[in-house]
Protein backbone atom coordinates (compact mmCIF):
# COMPACT_ATOMS: atom_id res chain seq x y z
CA UNK A 1 0.00 0.00 0.00
CA UNK A 2 1.40 3.16 -1.09
CA UNK A 3 0.74 5.42 2.01
CA UNK A 4 3.29 8.51 0.62
CA UNK A 5 1.66 11.88 1.50
CA UNK A 6 -1.59 10.01 3.02
CA UNK A 7 -2.91 10.82 6.29
CA UNK A 8 -2.68 7.76 8.79
CA UNK A 9 -4.70 7.64 11.72
CA UNK A 10 -2.74 6.20 14.54
CA UNK A 11 -4.75 5.09 17.69
CA UNK A 12 -2.83 5.03 21.02
CA UNK A 13 -0.15 7.63 22.64
CA UNK A 14 1.36 4.91 24.31
CA UNK A 15 5.01 3.40 22.89
CA UNK A 16 3.62 1.70 20.08
CA UNK A 17 1.54 4.54 18.72
CA UNK A 18 4.52 6.95 19.35
CA UNK A 19 6.89 4.37 17.60
CA UNK A 20 3.90 4.17 14.57
CA UNK A 21 3.78 7.97 14.26
CA UNK A 22 7.56 8.37 13.77
CA UNK A 23 8.03 5.66 11.06
CA UNK A 24 4.94 6.91 9.04
CA UNK A 25 6.33 10.50 8.80
CA UNK A 26 10.16 8.84 8.25
CA UNK A 27 8.57 7.04 4.67
CA UNK A 28 6.35 10.01 4.05
CA UNK A 29 3.14 9.82 5.22
CA UNK A 30 0.96 12.62 7.55
CA UNK A 31 0.20 10.60 10.59
CA UNK A 32 -2.71 11.68 12.74
CA UNK A 33 -2.23 10.89 16.33
CA UNK A 34 -4.99 10.19 18.42
CA UNK A 35 -6.20 9.00 22.02
CA UNK A 36 -9.36 8.65 23.56
CA UNK A 37 -8.64 9.71 27.05
CA UNK A 38 -9.38 13.64 26.79
CA UNK A 39 -7.20 14.38 30.27
CA UNK A 40 -3.79 13.47 28.44
CA UNK A 41 -1.68 16.37 28.10
CA UNK A 42 -1.11 17.32 24.38
CA UNK A 43 2.61 18.87 25.12
CA UNK A 44 3.63 15.23 26.89
CA UNK A 45 2.71 13.17 23.94
CA UNK A 46 4.61 16.03 21.92
CA UNK A 47 7.30 15.76 23.86
CA UNK A 48 7.86 11.99 23.66
CA UNK A 49 7.38 11.94 20.22
CA UNK A 50 10.02 14.51 18.97
CA UNK A 51 7.67 15.14 16.50
CA UNK A 52 7.41 18.81 16.00
CA UNK A 53 4.78 18.95 12.91
CA UNK A 54 2.29 15.60 14.27
CA UNK A 55 -1.06 16.26 14.53
CA UNK A 56 -2.35 15.24 18.48
CA UNK A 57 -6.21 14.82 19.01
CA UNK A 58 -7.52 13.66 22.25
CA UNK A 59 -11.02 12.26 23.13
CA UNK A 60 -12.36 12.81 19.86
CA UNK A 61 -11.19 13.67 16.08
CA UNK A 62 -13.02 15.93 13.62
CA UNK A 63 -15.10 14.75 11.12
CA UNK A 64 -13.55 16.39 8.50
CA UNK A 65 -10.27 14.94 9.15
CA UNK A 66 -11.84 11.56 9.73
CA UNK A 67 -13.16 11.99 5.61
CA UNK A 68 -9.39 12.18 4.95
CA UNK A 69 -7.74 9.02 6.41
CA UNK A 70 -6.26 6.19 4.08
CA UNK A 71 -5.11 3.85 6.96
CA UNK A 72 -5.95 3.25 10.28
CA UNK A 73 -2.92 2.01 12.47
CA UNK A 74 -4.18 0.86 16.21
CA UNK A 75 -2.12 0.29 19.39
CA UNK A 76 -2.15 -3.50 20.71
CA UNK A 77 -4.45 -2.02 24.01
CA UNK A 78 -7.52 -0.77 21.20
CA UNK A 79 -9.62 -4.08 20.14
CA UNK A 80 -10.33 -4.97 17.33
CA UNK A 81 -13.81 -4.52 17.89
CA UNK A 82 -13.77 -1.57 19.25
CA UNK A 83 -17.01 0.80 18.49
CA UNK A 84 -14.69 4.15 16.87
CA UNK A 85 -13.55 1.37 14.20
CA UNK A 86 -16.69 0.97 12.85
CA UNK A 87 -16.95 4.13 10.14
CA UNK A 88 -13.31 3.26 8.68
CA UNK A 89 -14.68 -0.55 8.48
CA UNK A 90 -17.71 0.82 6.41
CA UNK A 91 -15.59 2.72 4.54
CA UNK A 92 -13.69 -0.16 3.63
CA UNK A 93 -10.45 1.59 5.14
CA UNK A 94 -7.51 -0.56 6.14
CA UNK A 95 -6.56 -0.94 9.69
CA UNK A 96 -3.46 -2.33 10.89
CA UNK A 97 -1.28 -2.91 13.97
CA UNK A 98 1.93 -1.59 14.38
CA UNK A 99 3.44 -4.98 13.37
CA UNK A 100 1.98 -4.83 9.98
CA UNK A 101 2.89 -1.29 9.88
CA UNK A 102 6.56 -2.32 10.41
CA UNK A 103 6.47 -5.64 8.92
CA UNK A 104 5.57 -3.64 5.15
CA UNK A 105 8.86 -1.61 5.72
CA UNK A 106 11.12 -3.95 7.07
CA UNK A 107 14.12 -5.78 5.24
CA UNK A 108 15.68 -9.54 5.92
CA UNK A 109 13.97 -12.64 8.06
CA UNK A 110 11.96 -12.48 11.10
CA UNK A 111 11.06 -15.28 13.37
CA UNK A 112 8.17 -14.67 15.47
CA UNK A 113 7.24 -16.29 18.93
CA UNK A 114 3.62 -16.04 20.26
CA UNK A 115 1.72 -17.94 22.93
CA UNK A 116 0.27 -17.44 26.38
CA UNK A 117 3.13 -18.15 28.31
CA UNK A 118 6.93 -18.14 28.21
CA UNK A 119 7.16 -15.70 25.48
CA UNK A 120 9.25 -12.84 26.48
CA UNK A 121 12.16 -15.54 27.83
CA UNK A 122 11.95 -17.65 24.94
CA UNK A 123 12.21 -14.53 22.35
CA UNK A 124 15.28 -12.93 24.97
CA UNK A 125 16.82 -16.52 24.73
CA UNK A 126 16.55 -16.35 20.67
CA UNK A 127 17.47 -12.76 20.19
CA UNK A 128 21.16 -13.43 22.38
CA UNK A 129 21.45 -16.79 19.95
CA UNK A 130 21.23 -14.68 17.26
CA UNK A 131 23.29 -11.72 18.28
CA UNK A 132 25.68 -14.77 18.68
CA UNK A 133 25.77 -15.11 15.09
CA UNK A 134 24.55 -12.77 12.47
CA UNK A 135 25.79 -9.19 12.82
CA UNK A 136 22.40 -7.37 12.26
CA UNK A 137 19.72 -8.27 14.64
CA UNK A 138 16.55 -7.02 16.65
CA UNK A 139 14.74 -8.11 19.58
CA UNK A 140 10.91 -6.16 19.06
CA UNK A 141 7.47 -6.47 19.86
CA UNK A 142 5.63 -7.19 22.70
CA UNK A 143 8.96 -7.35 25.05
CA UNK A 144 8.62 -3.59 24.86
CA UNK A 145 10.32 -2.43 21.55
CA UNK A 146 8.54 -1.50 19.29
CA UNK A 147 8.82 -2.92 15.73
CA UNK A 148 8.67 0.27 14.37
CA UNK A 149 11.27 2.10 15.61
CA UNK A 150 13.91 -1.03 14.19
CA UNK A 151 12.16 -1.55 10.82
CA UNK A 152 13.94 1.29 8.91
CA UNK A 153 17.16 0.09 9.98
CA UNK A 154 16.99 -3.71 9.41
CA UNK A 155 19.02 -4.83 5.72
CA UNK A 156 18.08 -8.02 3.65
CA UNK A 157 20.69 -9.90 6.14
CA UNK A 158 19.11 -8.53 9.29
CA UNK A 159 17.60 -11.21 11.36
CA UNK A 160 14.31 -9.30 13.96
CA UNK A 161 13.07 -11.37 16.78
CA UNK A 162 9.53 -10.70 17.47
CA UNK A 163 7.54 -11.60 20.63
CA UNK A 164 3.65 -11.08 19.39
CA UNK A 165 0.87 -11.07 21.72
CA UNK A 166 -2.96 -11.77 20.48
CA UNK A 167 -3.55 -8.55 20.63
CA UNK A 168 -1.12 -7.81 17.79
CA UNK A 169 -1.80 -10.59 16.09
CA UNK A 170 -5.70 -9.15 15.71
CA UNK A 171 -4.11 -6.60 12.89
CA UNK A 172 -1.57 -8.92 10.87
CA UNK A 173 -2.58 -9.40 7.09
CA UNK A 174 0.96 -9.71 4.84
CA UNK A 175 3.16 -10.63 8.09
CA UNK A 176 5.15 -13.55 7.44
CA UNK A 177 7.80 -14.92 9.54
CA UNK A 178 10.47 -17.60 8.52
CA UNK A 179 9.88 -19.32 11.37
CA UNK A 180 7.30 -18.65 14.18
CA UNK A 181 6.38 -20.66 17.34
CA UNK A 182 3.25 -20.84 19.36
CA UNK A 183 4.45 -22.09 22.86
CA UNK A 184 1.40 -22.84 24.28
CA UNK A 185 -2.60 -21.75 24.61
CA UNK A 186 -4.01 -21.59 27.69
CA UNK A 187 -7.11 -19.11 29.09
CA UNK A 188 -5.90 -15.68 29.21
CA UNK A 189 -7.43 -12.71 27.69
CA UNK A 190 -11.08 -14.12 27.63
CA UNK A 191 -11.94 -10.32 28.53
CA UNK A 192 -10.78 -9.05 25.27
CA UNK A 193 -11.48 -12.13 22.88
CA UNK A 194 -14.54 -13.02 24.64
CA UNK A 195 -14.34 -17.06 23.88
CA UNK A 196 -11.16 -19.28 24.05
CA UNK A 197 -11.99 -20.77 20.36
CA UNK A 198 -11.61 -17.01 19.47
CA UNK A 199 -8.53 -16.52 21.03
CA UNK A 200 -6.87 -19.86 19.77
CA UNK A 201 -7.73 -18.60 16.37
CA UNK A 202 -5.74 -15.67 17.41
CA UNK A 203 -2.72 -16.77 18.34
CA UNK A 204 -2.87 -19.24 15.33
CA UNK A 205 -2.83 -16.21 12.72
CA UNK A 206 1.04 -16.34 13.28
CA UNK A 207 1.39 -19.00 10.42
CA UNK A 208 -1.52 -17.90 8.39
CA UNK A 209 0.49 -16.41 5.22
CA UNK A 210 3.62 -19.30 5.76
CA UNK A 211 3.90 -21.37 3.33
CA UNK A 212 6.34 -25.05 3.25
CA UNK A 213 9.18 -23.44 2.75
CA UNK A 214 9.04 -21.94 5.99
CA UNK A 215 9.10 -23.49 9.84
CA UNK A 216 6.17 -23.44 12.40
CA UNK A 217 7.91 -24.70 16.02
CA UNK A 218 4.63 -26.04 18.29
CA UNK A 219 4.14 -27.60 21.37
CA UNK A 220 3.36 -31.22 20.96
CA UNK A 221 2.02 -31.29 24.68
CA UNK A 222 -0.53 -28.70 24.53
CA UNK A 223 -4.01 -29.93 22.49
CA UNK A 224 -4.30 -26.56 20.88
CA UNK A 225 -0.85 -26.45 19.19
CA UNK A 226 -0.74 -29.96 18.34
CA UNK A 227 -4.09 -30.36 16.54
CA UNK A 228 -3.25 -27.22 14.28
CA UNK A 229 0.28 -28.75 13.60
CA UNK A 230 -2.19 -30.94 11.62
CA UNK A 231 -3.25 -28.08 9.29
CA UNK A 232 -0.68 -25.81 9.57
CA UNK A 233 0.25 -24.48 6.50
CA UNK A 234 4.37 -24.39 7.33
CA UNK A 235 6.70 -27.24 7.82
CA UNK A 236 5.92 -28.07 11.79
CA UNK A 237 8.59 -28.57 13.84
CA UNK A 238 7.65 -29.99 17.13
CA UNK A 239 8.73 -30.05 20.74
CA UNK A 240 7.45 -32.05 23.60
CA UNK A 241 8.83 -32.24 27.54
CA UNK A 242 6.74 -35.59 27.83
CA UNK A 243 8.00 -37.87 24.85
CA UNK A 244 10.24 -38.76 22.72
CA UNK A 245 9.49 -37.42 19.52
CA UNK A 246 10.07 -39.04 15.82
CA UNK A 247 11.61 -35.32 14.56
CA UNK A 248 12.06 -32.30 16.60
CA UNK A 249 13.43 -31.49 19.94
CA UNK A 250 12.32 -33.77 23.35
CA UNK A 251 13.20 -34.03 26.66
CA UNK A 252 14.31 -38.02 27.59
CA UNK A 253 14.96 -38.34 31.41
CA UNK A 254 17.03 -34.56 32.24
CA UNK A 255 18.25 -34.83 28.88
CA UNK A 256 17.21 -32.58 25.65
CA UNK A 257 17.69 -34.71 21.99
CA UNK A 258 17.23 -33.64 18.57
CA UNK A 259 15.66 -36.24 16.67
CA UNK A 260 15.98 -36.17 12.33
CA UNK A 261 15.11 -37.97 9.73
CA UNK A 262 17.64 -38.52 7.60
CA UNK A 263 17.24 -38.16 3.48
CA UNK A 264 16.89 -41.95 3.23
CA UNK A 265 14.55 -42.16 5.86
CA UNK A 266 16.82 -43.17 8.65
CA UNK A 267 15.96 -41.53 12.21
CA UNK A 268 18.71 -40.64 14.60
CA UNK A 269 18.91 -38.75 17.49
CA UNK A 270 21.27 -36.74 19.34
CA UNK A 271 21.94 -35.52 22.81
CA UNK A 272 21.99 -31.79 23.23
CA UNK A 273 22.26 -30.67 26.96
CA UNK A 274 21.57 -31.60 30.20
CA UNK A 275 18.94 -29.40 31.35
CA UNK A 276 21.00 -29.02 34.77
CA UNK A 277 23.58 -27.54 32.41
CA UNK A 278 21.85 -24.11 32.17
CA UNK A 279 20.86 -21.82 34.68
CA UNK A 280 17.25 -21.51 34.33
CA UNK A 281 14.78 -23.36 36.56
CA UNK A 282 11.41 -24.59 36.37
CA UNK A 283 9.91 -27.29 33.50
CA UNK A 284 8.68 -24.24 31.75
CA UNK A 285 11.92 -23.10 31.33
CA UNK A 286 13.05 -26.45 29.58
CA UNK A 287 10.09 -25.84 27.30
CA UNK A 288 11.34 -22.27 26.60
CA UNK A 289 14.61 -23.24 25.81
CA UNK A 290 13.75 -26.78 23.49
CA UNK A 291 11.46 -24.16 21.24
CA UNK A 292 14.45 -21.80 20.96
CA UNK A 293 16.48 -24.66 19.76
CA UNK A 294 14.11 -25.07 17.38
CA UNK A 295 13.49 -21.67 16.50
CA UNK A 296 16.95 -20.87 15.93
CA UNK A 297 17.82 -24.24 14.12
CA UNK A 298 15.30 -23.52 11.83
CA UNK A 299 16.94 -20.13 11.37
CA UNK A 300 20.01 -21.87 10.38
CA UNK A 301 22.02 -20.64 13.61
CA UNK A 302 25.11 -23.84 14.13
CA UNK A 303 23.91 -25.73 17.30
CA UNK A 304 27.32 -25.47 18.69
CA UNK A 305 26.71 -21.75 19.19
CA UNK A 306 23.36 -22.33 20.39
CA UNK A 307 23.94 -24.46 23.09
CA UNK A 308 27.19 -22.15 24.53
CA UNK A 309 24.41 -19.25 24.65
CA UNK A 310 21.38 -21.40 26.39
CA UNK A 311 24.12 -22.58 29.12
CA UNK A 312 25.03 -18.76 29.71
CA UNK A 313 21.51 -17.55 29.52
CA UNK A 314 19.59 -16.09 33.06
CA UNK A 315 16.18 -15.73 33.66
CA UNK A 316 14.50 -12.84 32.10
CA UNK A 317 13.48 -10.30 35.11
CA UNK A 318 9.76 -11.28 36.52
CA UNK A 319 9.81 -14.50 35.54
CA UNK A 320 10.64 -16.85 38.16
CA UNK A 321 13.48 -14.55 38.71
CA UNK A 322 16.06 -15.79 42.07
CA UNK A 323 15.93 -12.22 44.22
CA UNK A 324 18.07 -13.18 46.91
CA UNK A 325 18.69 -14.79 50.37
CA UNK A 326 17.37 -13.42 53.22
CA UNK A 327 17.99 -15.24 57.08
CA UNK A 328 18.04 -18.97 55.43
CA UNK A 329 14.89 -18.07 52.93
CA UNK A 330 15.23 -17.62 48.87
CA UNK A 331 13.48 -14.98 47.74
CA UNK A 332 11.85 -15.43 43.97
CA UNK A 333 10.06 -12.83 41.49
CA UNK A 334 7.59 -14.12 39.11
CA UNK A 335 5.67 -10.81 38.83
CA UNK A 336 5.15 -11.75 35.14
CA UNK A 337 3.09 -14.93 36.36
CA UNK A 338 -0.11 -12.93 35.46
CA UNK A 339 -2.38 -15.75 34.18
CA UNK A 340 -2.85 -19.30 36.09
CA UNK A 341 -1.28 -21.24 33.69
CA UNK A 342 2.21 -18.84 34.34
CA UNK A 343 1.53 -19.07 37.75
CA UNK A 344 1.35 -22.95 37.72
CA UNK A 345 5.22 -22.90 36.24
CA UNK A 346 6.18 -20.66 38.99
CA UNK A 347 5.07 -23.31 42.27
CA UNK A 348 6.36 -26.23 39.66
CA UNK A 349 9.75 -24.88 40.13
CA UNK A 350 9.58 -24.67 43.43
CA UNK A 351 11.27 -27.60 45.47
CA UNK A 352 10.97 -26.35 49.22
CA UNK A 353 8.01 -25.32 51.72
CA UNK A 354 6.52 -21.98 49.98
CA UNK A 355 4.86 -19.38 51.35
CA UNK A 356 3.22 -17.60 48.51
CA UNK A 357 1.52 -14.30 47.43
CA UNK A 358 -0.80 -14.04 45.20
CA UNK A 359 -4.11 -12.34 43.36
CA UNK A 360 -4.81 -8.77 41.56
CA UNK A 361 -7.00 -7.85 38.96
CA UNK A 362 -9.73 -10.04 37.84
CA UNK A 363 -9.12 -10.81 33.87
CA UNK A 364 -12.19 -13.60 34.28
CA UNK A 365 -9.66 -16.41 35.04
CA UNK A 366 -10.64 -20.14 36.97
CA UNK A 367 -8.00 -21.00 39.91
CA UNK A 368 -8.66 -24.69 40.11
CA UNK A 369 -5.72 -26.18 38.48
CA UNK A 370 -2.90 -23.58 39.70
CA UNK A 371 -4.49 -24.44 42.82
CA UNK A 372 -4.33 -28.19 42.43
CA UNK A 373 -0.41 -27.77 41.26
CA UNK A 374 0.21 -26.74 45.00
CA UNK A 375 1.36 -29.78 45.69
CA UNK A 376 1.71 -29.10 49.04
CA UNK A 377 4.32 -27.01 48.86
CA UNK A 378 2.22 -24.14 49.72
CA UNK A 379 2.79 -23.13 54.08
CA UNK A 380 1.14 -19.62 53.52
CA UNK A 381 -0.87 -18.26 50.98
CA UNK A 382 -1.02 -14.68 51.46
CA UNK A 383 -3.95 -12.90 49.22
CA UNK A 384 -4.38 -9.40 48.16
CA UNK A 385 -6.28 -7.56 44.95
CA UNK A 386 -9.63 -7.31 43.36
CA UNK A 387 -10.00 -11.25 43.36
CA UNK A 388 -8.52 -12.19 46.54
CA UNK A 389 -12.17 -13.38 48.05
CA UNK A 390 -12.67 -15.40 44.96
CA UNK A 391 -9.01 -17.41 44.98
CA UNK A 392 -9.38 -17.93 48.62
CA UNK A 393 -13.18 -19.81 48.42
CA UNK A 394 -11.33 -21.91 45.61
CA UNK A 395 -8.70 -22.16 47.48
CA UNK A 396 -10.40 -23.29 50.73
CA UNK A 397 -12.52 -25.79 48.30
CA UNK A 398 -9.24 -27.39 47.48
CA UNK A 399 -8.50 -28.15 51.15
CA UNK A 400 -5.75 -25.08 51.34
CA UNK A 401 -5.28 -24.06 54.80
CA UNK A 402 -3.25 -21.36 56.36
CA UNK A 403 -4.96 -18.42 53.60
CA UNK A 404 -4.07 -14.86 54.80
CA UNK A 405 -5.42 -11.78 53.29
CA UNK A 406 -3.48 -8.25 52.91
CA UNK A 407 -4.99 -4.99 51.70
CA UNK A 408 -2.02 -3.56 50.19
CA UNK A 409 1.21 -4.95 48.85
CA UNK A 410 3.66 -4.07 51.75
CA UNK A 411 1.32 -5.74 54.11
CA UNK A 412 1.50 -9.06 51.96
CA UNK A 413 5.02 -9.13 51.85
CA UNK A 414 5.24 -8.74 55.74
CA UNK A 415 3.24 -11.46 56.26
CA UNK A 416 5.03 -13.63 53.79
CA UNK A 417 8.54 -12.25 55.85
CA UNK A 418 6.89 -13.50 59.23
CA UNK A 419 5.57 -17.14 57.96
CA UNK A 420 8.87 -17.81 56.66
CA UNK A 421 11.66 -20.40 57.87
CA UNK A 422 14.88 -21.21 57.10
CA UNK A 423 14.86 -23.40 53.87
CA UNK A 424 11.47 -22.07 52.55
CA UNK A 425 10.88 -19.91 49.59
CA UNK A 426 9.10 -17.10 49.54
CA UNK A 427 7.59 -16.62 46.00
CA UNK A 428 5.55 -13.77 43.90
CA UNK A 429 3.96 -15.31 41.46
CA UNK A 430 -0.15 -14.15 41.40
CA UNK A 431 -1.51 -15.56 38.65
CA UNK A 432 -3.47 -12.18 37.90
CA UNK A 433 -2.63 -8.81 36.16
CA UNK A 434 -0.94 -6.03 38.21
CA UNK A 435 -3.94 -3.42 37.54
CA UNK A 436 -5.90 -1.56 39.97
CA UNK A 437 -2.37 -1.81 42.42
CA UNK A 438 0.22 -1.43 40.28
CA UNK A 439 0.72 0.06 36.27
CA UNK A 440 2.09 -2.79 35.35
CA UNK A 441 3.91 -6.29 36.51
CA UNK A 442 7.26 -4.71 36.63
CA UNK A 443 6.58 -2.50 38.48
CA UNK A 444 5.27 -4.82 41.33
CA UNK A 445 7.92 -6.89 40.64
CA UNK A 446 10.44 -4.30 40.80
CA UNK A 447 8.42 -3.43 44.49
CA UNK A 448 9.04 -7.21 45.15
CA UNK A 449 12.61 -6.80 45.20
CA UNK A 450 13.03 -3.54 46.58
CA UNK A 451 11.11 -4.84 49.80
CA UNK A 452 13.46 -8.31 49.57
CA UNK A 453 16.51 -5.75 49.65
CA UNK A 454 15.50 -4.06 52.88
CA UNK A 455 14.95 -6.97 54.90
CA UNK A 456 17.30 -6.37 57.76
CA UNK A 457 18.17 -3.24 56.87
Amino acid sequence: MEIKGKKVLVVGSGKSGIGAARLLTDVGAQPVLFDGNDKLDRAEIMEKAQLPELVVWLGSVPEEIRKEIALVVISPGVPIDAPMLDEYKKAQIPIWGEIELAYAFAKGKVAAITGTNGKTTTTTLVGQIMEAYYDSVYVVGNIGNPYTEAALKTKEETVTVAEISSFQLETIHTFKPAVSAILNITPDHLNRHHTMECYVRTKEEIARNQTKEDICVLNYEDPYTREFGERCPANVVFFSSKRELEEGVYLAGEDIYLAQKLPGGERTAKRLMNIHDMKLVGMCNVENVMAAIAICRGMQVPMEIILKTVRAFKAVEHRIEFVATKNGVDYYNDSKGTNPDAAIQGIRAMDRPTVLIGGGYDKQSEYDEWIEAFDGKVKAFVLIGQTKEKIAACARAHGVGNILMADTFEEAFDLCVKQAEPGDAVLLSPACASWGMFPNYEVRGQMFKELVEKIGV
